[in-house]
């Protein structure tokens, strides 16, 4: 028998396990670095959503601090027509009437007035309305035979609330019982 051939189909099936060794080592080098290349992407996004989320929160942030800081500017600038009312009567030359410093009062009152409806603060003034402890604070009570027990005979304080929510309730004199004389 002839060792040789055989030999021969050894170094060639050898040859071949090379070539398939070198073959697979190569796709597996290229999975690798699409694989690298995959996670560097990721890692990559990873960060930009992370300083971005970072960002957002930064500015909600920035924003919530103006709004905090700056949230009366418009309310302070319509303020300032009611200041310059004021500041005007100070000013005027001459002896003023008792007349025209009511009738200045009374539109500088109406001036602030209107500012503050249009921002949304009411007046509470609960003359002769029944008393109410969720908007009114009675100071006292006073015997009537004129209206009803409980009652709001007397304002001494108007009370105020800001978009249906009380700001300061409205300080008054409640009606009681009248007392029987013998």
């Amino acid at each position: 028998m002839n060792t040789e051939p055989d030999r021969a189909d050894e170094e060639v099936a050898a040859n071949d396990a090379d070539e398939a060794t070198v073959d697979e080592s190569g796709d597996v080098t290229d999975e690798v670095t699409e694989l690298q290349n995959k996670v560097d992407e990721n890692w990559d996004r990873y960060l930009r959503a992370a300083a971005e989320l970072e960002n957002v929160r930064k500015r909600a942030m920035r924003d919530v601090e103006h709004a905090h800081k700056y949230a009366i500017e418009r309310f302070a600038a319509d303020l300032l027509a009611v200041s310059d009312s004021l500041e005007m009567a100070l000013a005027a030359e001459g002896e003023p009437s008792i007349e025209s410093l009511r009738e200045g009062s009374e539109a500088t009152l109406k001036l602030l007035l209107t500012t503050m409806q249009r921002f949304g603060i009411e007046e509470i003034d609960p003359l002769g309305e029944p008393f109410d402890p969720a908007q009114h604070e009675a100071m006292t009570m006073q015997p009537s035979n004129e209206v009803e027990p409980g009652t709001v005979l007397t304002v001494f304080q108007k009370g105020y609330s800001l978009n249906g929510r009380l700001l300061r309730p409205a300080r008054v004199v409640v009606a009681a019982e009248p007392v029987e004389t013998a």
